[in-house]
This record gives structure tokens, C-alpha cells and sequence, in this order.
């Protein structure tokens, strides 16, 4: 039940219509009896330093989820950037203080990561393709090396975009072989859309559906559909496949901590 006392939480996006995060963390605060409830915004790229602004004012607001295509632009308008959104240089969640303060990080990378690893997929010493270089890519190049994968491949459209985020994931964690290059999966262990490309239907599929193999384990960050045309393009083809879901599953209670509205003790 909403009372004038239950935290809000929104998710900031454009589209919205795509988000799945309000079914999933309204199932985690119902669950533990958490006075909050989040709810879809759905914010063009030119107001988001208007909503922000007002977020400043909403005494009953614990923070925002973000989204495509806001990940990057948010931390401009934050007041503190945490060490992870700061190195990925994107940020998925924002928390509002009680003083008004506005609080950005990156939760997107252990997500991924934590959801690998919960259905049994280690990238340690993997060889990864990782399609696009935005936020929710860029914070996976990361988590990705970090837990040691022996070399990652980015493709973008903008290959300049793809070359700069190799040579920071590079610097980084130099141990990882870090370069840009094409979107062709052939030779690789784990090939990962971290693009927006599936969300529609009249959407090309991010790499040659005929190079796929089954000895490769493809990856969405697409949660809806749940589906994508890469997915059935994989199945079909024997590879493993592995959801977009996963990735907000494992972040539910991360993302729960960070904005205040965990239960008691977790």
C-alpha cells in the first residue's frame, strides 16, 4: 500500500516502455516489506537536468534508476561521482541525500559479472567480443577484466568510441588484451550485446547470425524483449545463451543498498 510516508524510486529513460526494473524491484520490496515503490519516467535526453534539478526537491525521493540513453550525461549533474562510475565513466543509479545532494555509480558491470557467475559462466581467461562502447557496455569491458578475461574485442559503430574504451579498460588491467575491432564473433568465447540493437523488432541483429558457433556462449543486456532476435539466432545455431534479466537480478540488492531502501541489516 502506498501512504504519504513510502520512499519513491524512479527510473529515468527514453524509451520506457522496455524497462523491467520496476516489476523486479517492486517484487523485492514487497517481498521484504520495504515501504518503497518505483515507478517509470520517462525523460528525453534534453530534460534531464531538469529532472534532476527537481529530484533536489523531492524530500520523499530515495533516488533514480538510469537508463538508455541517459548513463553518460547524468554525471554532469551529480554533486559526487563514485569510484566506479567515475572510471566507467557512466553511471545507473543516483542517490538523493537527505541534504538535497545528488550521489551517482555504476552498478551495471557487477550485474553482469554477478550474473554470469550465478548461471555458471566464468569469463576468466576468456576471449570476449563485447558489441558497443555506452555506458552499460563500458562498465562490462570492466568488470569483465577485472575478473580476468584473457582479451576483449569492443565493436561500435563509432570506432573511435571502441578505441578509447579499450585503451582505458587497457590501462586499467593491463593483463587483459584490450583493442577495438569488427563485429565478427568468429574465434571468440563469449560474445556480449551490450548495444541497444534488439529492442525493436525492425532492429538488425549486432553481429552475422551465420558466424555464431556452438561452442560460444552470447550474452544480452536487452531485458525486454526477454528474447532477442540475437538470442534466437544463437539458440538456434547451439550456442549457450544467457538473458538480459540476469544482469538486473544480480544488482537488485546492490542497487537496494546504494539508494537506501534495503532492508534492515542486509
Amino acid at each position: 500500500m502506498i501512504t504519504g510516508t513510502t520512499r519513491v524510486v524512479g527510473i529515468i529513460a527514453d524509451p520506457v516502455a522496455q524497462v523491467r526494473s520496476p516489476q523486479v524491484m517492486n517484487a523485492y520490496f514487497a517481498k521484504h516489506g520495504i515501504d518503497a515503490i518505483m515507478v517509470p519516467m520517462h525523460v528525453p535526453p534534453d530534460g534531464v537536468s531538469s529532472v534532476l534539478a527537481a529530484a533536489r526537491q523531492l524530500r520523499n525521493l530515495a533516488g533514480l534508476i538510469v537508463t538508455v540513453p541517459h548513463k553518460t550525461r547524468v554525471l554532469e549533474f551529480c554533486d559526487d561521482v563514485c569510484e566506479q562510475a567515475r572510471l566507467v565513466g557512466a553511471a545507473n543509479a543516483i542517490r538523493r541525500t537527505a541534504e538535497g545532494q545528488l550521489v551517482c555509480d555504476m552498478f551495471d558491470g557487477q550485474g553482469f559479472l554477478g550474473g554470469l557467475l550465478a548461471n555458471g559462466i566464468d569469463p576468466r581467461g576468456q576471449k570476449v567480443l563485447l558489441l558497443g562502447a555506452g555506458g552499460a557496455a563500458s562498465a562490462i569491458a570492466f568488470a569483465l577484466a577485472a575478473r580476468g578475461a584473457s582479451a576483449l574485442t569492443i565493436a561500435n559503430r563509432t570506432q573511435e568510441k571502441a578505441r578509447a574504451l579499450a585503451t582505458r579498460v587497457a590501462s586499467a588491467f593491463p593483463a587483459c588484451r584490450a583493442q577495438d575491432g569488427p563485429p565478427d564473433p568468429k574465434g571468440f568465447d563469449l560474445v556480449v550485446n551490450g548495444t541497444s540493437l534488439g529492442l525493436k523488432k525492425e532492429d538488425p541483429i549486432p553481429v552475422d547470425p551465420k558466424l555464431l558457433e556452438p561452442t560460444m556462449t552470447v550474452a544480452e543486456v536487452i531485458m525486454k524483449p526477454e528474447r532477442t532476435a540475437l538470442i534466437e539466432a544463437a539458440a538456434s545455431k547451439g550456442c549457450r545463451v544467457h538473458l538480459g534479466r540476469h544482469m538486473l537480478e544480480a544488482q537488485v540488492r546492490l542497487l537496494a543498498e546504494f539508494l537506501g531502501v534495503a532492508p534492515e541489516g542486509a
